[in-house]
C-alpha cells in the first residue's frame, strides 16, 4: 500500500497568522471600547484619541491614547491614581480593561484562528 501526503504547511501557517491578526484586531478594539467607557475625561480629545492597532508582522496589539500634542496629558491621566474622577471613570483606563479582558481576548484569537483554518 502506498500513501501520498501533500504537505501544505506554508498555506496553513499563513491562514493561521491571518486568523490571529483578525482575533488580535477584535481584542484591541474590545479593549479600546472598554477604555473609552472608563476614560476619566469624557468630553475631550483624550477619549477621542484612544486608538487600537495591530502589528501583523510581530502579532502584537496596542491601545494608545493621546496624540503628539497630548501624549503627556494622556499618560498623567492614566497613571495618576490620586485624581478624583466621576463615578465609573478611572485612572488606568487602558491597563485595567486590557488586563480584565485576557480571557475574552484569548477566546477571540482562538476562534478567529479556528475559523481561518476552516474549523
Amino acid at each position: 500500500m502506498t500513501v501520498r501526503v501533500t504537505w501544505n504547511g506554508a498555506q496553513v501557517k499563513a491562514r493561521e497568522r491571518a486568523g490571529a491578526v483578525i482575533g488580535l484586531t477584535q481584542w484591541t478594539e474590545h479593549v479600546a471600547q472598554a477604555a473609552v467607557d472608563v476614560c476619566p475625561i469624557e468630553e475631550s480629545t483624550l477619549v477621542g484619541s484612544i486608538t487600537p492597532s495591530v502589528d501583523a508582522g510581530s502579532l502584537r496589539g496596542a491601545v494608545c491614547a493621546g496624540d503628539s500634542g497630548s501624549a503627556a496629558y494622556a499618560l498623567i491621566q492614566h497613571e495618576a491614581l490620586d485624581y478624583h474622577h466621576n463615578a465609573g471613570k478611572t485612572a488606568k483606563y487602558i491597563e485595567n480593561p486590557a488586563n480584565e479582558s485576557k480571557a475574552v481576548g484569548l477566546g477571540l484569537v482562538a476562534a478567529a484562528v479556528k475559523a481561518a483554518l476552516g474549523g
